[in-house]
């Protein structure tokens, strides 16, 4: 099916329905709400009045009763621009899922949490099929039942909100209304396996004349395996889901105190255990021993398991009073992510055979402290903003500033981890299998500081007529200064139809882990193991490469589109986009003595066949068309909802920029591997079809996803993989039992459907099927229970 099939369909349901503001019932029944893209107070949360395109998406209906777990999965099938796959064979990758929005890098989208800015995560996306060489925001350390909406900001915000608003801006509005619920839920994978278990409760109470909101969730998911261990061209592999176990507890709450002033409170924690199957090592027989394994230890090869113990921490104050009918909010918020490594069922290749040249059996340890890093962000922000009725129709001015502190750490693990106990270019590998342990020389503690001032001015100049503006200066003390600025209008042509559109730059800081990461790890190319070294900024290699100080990346932005709403029950909304950035931060090619020998002697001191580091050498162009509609109907004795949201995008590198030094190696700078990662790591399209319907105690629903064609590089010269489009479709069934009790069951890909079989040789993660589209796992099952008290 492909997307021309698809548009005849979309443009059917265009005319019967309207935007997925009917997915936000509850939150336009608020008095007047703050909605992601303007600082102006709304009547009403409608994505039909926004000047910039907003979806928001209330969480009632998911908590209660949908088939996904954790939020990136829900808004994964939700929202057609975001994009968020579990990758699996990708070390670190495989225990934080990535989310993205309209084909960009993870990196290149803003989380918010009640509008304040969230921290990023510590780690470093370096394998794997979706937003390499990125760092994004861990969309799962959220609990579900925690969330009132999610409003997605389809355009580029950098000015209103600063670095990393370059595809668009994810605001997450947590819950602190009163009363109290609870959720259980069960699901697994119609193989068997991946069983995954919920238990979360939310209770909101009276306090201080204020609200409190507290949410525990409590989830264990079970490691899934789609892999045939007699496939001798793939071996002993574990590829599916990774295991996880989190605990979370998030407070949301506001206090009244004298006259205007309010005080507010947002803090969170989340402990996770992840666990993910590397690659297996052969056993007898083969080039691993005694390489990267010992026939004392696994005669018949094994598999190494990279296990992360992650802590997430979130806290969040601040003050709202009003001064001579000024608005003013001041707040300071901190977030910290933390991921140590245990590498476990391995060995350190070098001590196993330095044992066994010693007399002894050829024994290592099984387990290792590999190390690990952290990230924290602390934010203070001072925000002041009025509505003047009387002037130019009625204007809304905000300024403000913000001061922000990242810091950066690595730690170096146990020596084991990471040592060559016998000796440089002998018999064993150094470190443990698997994941090497950072060594000494890895280990870091870095931080700088940003400051930022805005200004944002809307007006409604006439009735049909409002204008926005945004400028944005932002000075970072390790690289210097950028300004930013955004226009932004909509005009009513009727009560019902409403054009819109906005312009902006925009900019993203390198990341500090972009800046300082630094490992040595193995990586499986044609499924021949192969050390490698991805070195720092500043770097003995980089510098002797003549790569440069990392800088920002810049872009622009551009969105025009129009709003129509023909009735209460039903609207329409239709954007295109253009988002060109330049100067972008990718993860280069891989060198080595044979393509690039300048850098031999150094990778032969480390003991490593090549090396790749972070540099600003890419510009690109995204090109896009988003759609969304919903309607509700009277349908015999029930109520029928229909909602369509459809996602196009093309991003294109336009230029590759090679320092000095490697001018005539911009194939190995930029492979076409790599760059199809950039170009085509999401579906070129993506669309949601959904119908529900509801009569009296019951709800039924049934949903298709369609995912569009996918085209990735092979390790092999001239190999394409072709992913052809997919569709799968999902069913839920709602049982209201009692005014408290709902019940619910269904299933998700219904049809098995997985993405096109491919040659495991040329695949990133070695398997038949990649973690691409929707995964690899197929069909899934579940059951929920929901109850308030």
């Amino acid at each position: 099916m492909h997307a021309t099939r698809l548009l005849p369909t979309a443009l059917a349901v265009l005319s019967l329905c309207g935007t997925t503001a009917a997915l936000a019932q509850e939150a336009s029944s608020l008095e007047r709400v703050t909605v992601v893209g303007s600082r102006k107070s709304l009547p009403a949360a409608s994505s039909t009045d926004t000047l910039v395109p907003v979806d928001i998406y209330s969480m009632s209906k998911v908590t209660e009763g949908g088939g996904q777990f954790d939020l990136a999965q829900t808004l994964q099938y939700l929202s057609p621009s975001f994009n968020s796959t579990r990758q699996t064979g990708a070390d670190g990758a495989d225990l934080i899922d990535s989310a993205a929005l309209r084909g960009l890098g993870s990196d290149q989208t803003l989380v918010l949490v009640n509008g304040k800015r969230r921290h990023t995560v510590a780690l470093v996306n370096l394998f794997g099929a979706r937003n390499r060489g990125s760092t994004g925001t861990d969309m799962n350390s959220l609990p579900l039942l925690a969330i009132d909406n999610v409003q997605v900001l389809r355009d580029g915000a950098a000015a209103q909100y600063g670095s990393d608003a370059i595809a668009g801006v994810i605001n997450v509005q947590l819950k602190k209304k009163a009363g109290c619920e609870a959720v259980a839920g069960y699901g697994q994978y119609s193989a068997g396996d991946g069983k995954n278990y919920l238990a979360s409760a939310y209770c909101g109470v009276k306090l201080a004349g204020g609200s409190l909101g507290i949410t525990g969730e409590w989830q264990d998911r079970g490691r899934s395996n789609r892999n045939n261990p007699d496939d001798e061209n793939i071996g002993p592999r574990t590829i599916g889901d990774t295991a996880v176990k989190n605990k979370t507890v998030y407070l949301n709450g506001e206090f009244p105190l004298a006259g205007d002033n309010k005080v507010y409170l947002t803090a969170g924690a989340q402990d996770r255990d992840a666990s993910s199957g590397a690659w297996s090592r052969a056993g007898l027989g083969s080039d691993d021993i005694p390489s990267r394994n010992s026939a004392a230890m696994y005669p018949n090869g094994f598999v190494p398991y990279i296990n992360g113990d992650i802590q997430d921490r979130y806290v969040s104050v601040g003050w709202k009073s009003s001064f001579a009918d000024w608005d003013t909010d001041l707040s300071q918020t901190y977030g910290s992510n933390k991921m140590r490594y245990n590498i476990s069922n391995t060995l350190n290749a070098s001590i196993a055979n330095k044992d066994l040249l010693v007399g002894g059996k050829g024994i290592s340890a099984s387990s290792f402290d590999a190390g690990g890093f952290g990230f924290s962000q602390a934010t203070t922000n001072f925000d002041v903003s009025r509505f003047f009725p009387d002037l130019l129709g009625g204007s809304n001015i905000a300024f403000g500033a913000e001061y922000r502190k990242e810091k950066y750490d690595i730690v170096a693990g146990e020596p084991g981890s990471y040592i060559d106990a016998d000796g440089l270019g002998q018999g064993g590998n150094a470190g443990s299998q698997g994941f090497p342990g950072f060594q000494p020389a890895d280990a870091t503690n870095r931080s700088r500081t940003s400051k930022a001032v805005y200004a944002d001015w809307e007006a409604t100049l006439t009735p049909a007529l409002t204008l926005s503006a945004a400028v944005r200066g932002e000075h970072y003390s390790d690289f210097g200064s950028t300004t930013t600025a955004k226009l932004a209008g909509s005009y009513k042509l009727t009560q019902e139809l409403l054009l819109r559109g906005a312009a902006s730059t925009g900019f993203r800081a390198p990341s500090l882990q972009q800046l300082y990461f630094s490992s040595t790890f193995t990586d499986f190319i044609n499924q021949k193991p192969l050390d490698v070294v991805l070195a720092p900024n500043g770097s003995a290699i980089t510098k002797a490469a003549g790569v440069p100080a990392l800088k920002q990346e810049k872009s622009k932005n551009m969105t025009v589109g129009f709003t129509f709403k023909p009735s209460a029950d039903s609207a329409v909304t239709a954007d295109l986009y253009q988002i060109n950035i330049s100067d972008r931060i990718v993860l280069s090619g891989r060198f080595d003595d044979s393509n690039y020998p300048a850098l031999g002697t150094i990778l032969q001191g480390l003991g490593v066949g090549q090396a790749q580091f972070f540099v600003n050498s890419v510009d690109t162009r995204t090109r896009g068309l988003d759609v969304t509609a919903s309607n509700r109907t009277k349908l015999g004795e029930g109520q029928l909802s229909t909602f369509l949201a459809f996602n196009m995008s093309r991003t294109k590198v336009t230029n590759v920029h090679a320092p000095a030094l490697l001018q005539g190696y911009e194939d190995v700078l930029l492979s076409t591997r790599e760059r199809l990662f950039i170009e085509e790591g999401g579906p070129r399209s993506k669309a949601t079809l959904g119908f529900e319907y509801a009569r009296g105690a019951w709800t039924g629903e049934v949903k298709f996803i369609y995912f569009d064609k996918q085209t990735q590089g092979g390790f092999s010269d001239g190999v394409y993989l072709s992913y052809k489009p997919k569709a799968s479709m999902d069913l839920g069934l709602s049982w209201q039992a009692t005014p408290a009790l709902k019940l619910s069951v269904g299933g998700n890909n219904v049809f098995n459907v997985k993405p096109t079989r491919q040659d495991p040789y040329e695949t990133d993660n070695g398997f038949y099927y990649d973690s691409v589209q929707f995964g690899l796992n197929g069909a899934s099952y579940f059951a929920r229970a929901h109850y308030r008290f």
